[in-house]
């Protein structure tokens, strides 16, 4: 029995943002930088508002709990929490990294490493980075489209707003993966973070954790939504407009505090 007929809608929505989201950066009317500011702005004030208060919260379930095999983490949602923004940096260097190798190597390109070229195409599809990046973002839906259904705030308006932070979110991520992966993602890679959210709404329809599974989790999702908002959606500032994004984080931080 479905616990909301919301939470199928918007967790299909979001496997559409992941899907659409080239096609609809490619028709929006207002430059690359303006809304990327803006969903940047959205996002962060959508952790200092909502993520981080939640995260203090959960703090005080683990401390109520007693967790056998870890009892330290009692007392430290924090320490989740970087464990979390340390996964998912370690991550983003690795990628980087990569794609600087690569760089450098197609600065070194000869005519016979012209002619192999789709041997280059197919090398893209093994890549193991890629692939430690994917599996990663797929884990990280899945727990995205699982809290949708099990959320610390219930009701109808912290959903949408969670909602709208995470599809913010998933926009500019999605850039962030065309940026160091663009070939085997816009193959592939979109279709398995696509699924990952609807199975994660699928697997929170099936299986209810413990509160304090659930305070674990939320933790370890939020140190990785503060990087993946740090990293992507604060923008470089020769691509940035401080307008938008003072709109996108006073608007949504408004609707967070007043709705």
């Amino acid at each position: 029995m479905f616990s909301s007929p919301w939470t199928l809608v918007l967790a299909v929505a979001l496997a559409a943002v992941h899907l659409e989201a080239e096609r609809l950066r490619a028709t929006l009317v207002v430059p690359r930088r303006v809304w990327i500011s803006l969903a940047g702005g959205a996002s962060l004030a959508y952790v200092f508002i909502h993520i981080l208060p939640e995260l203090s919260a959960e703090q005080e379930t683990l401390s109520g709990s007693r967790l056998a095999l870890l009892p330290f983490l009692e007392h430290h949602a924090y320490l989740v929490a970087l464990g979390g923004f340390a996964t998912f940096y370690g991550l983003e260097r690795l990628g980087e990294r990569r794609q600087q190798d690569s760089s450098d190597t197609d600065g070194e390109t000869t005519d016979e490493e012209v002619d192999e070229g789709e041997e280059d195409d197919k090398s893209d599809d093994g890549d193991w980075v890629f692939k430690v990046h994917l599996a990663s973002f797929t884990l990280y839906n899945v727990v995205i489209g699982y809290l949708l259904v099990h959320r610390i705030d219930t009701g109808l308006w912290n959903l949408l707003f969670y909602f709208l932070a995470m599809g913010f979110h998933f926009l500019v991520t999605d850039a962030g993966f065309r940026r160091l992966h663009e070939r085997p993602y816009h193959r592939y890679g979109r279709w398995v973070l696509a699924a990952a959210v609807v199975g994660g709404w699928t697997l929170g329809e099936l299986l209810a954790i413990s509160e304090v599974d659930l305070a674990l989790l939320f933790a370890f999702l939020a140190g990785a939504v503060v990087l993946n908002v740090v990293k992507e959606e604060l923008p470089d500032q020769q691509q940035s407009d401080f307008a938008a994004f003072a709109v996108g984080a006073a608007g949504y931080a408004t609707l967070l505090l007043f709705l």
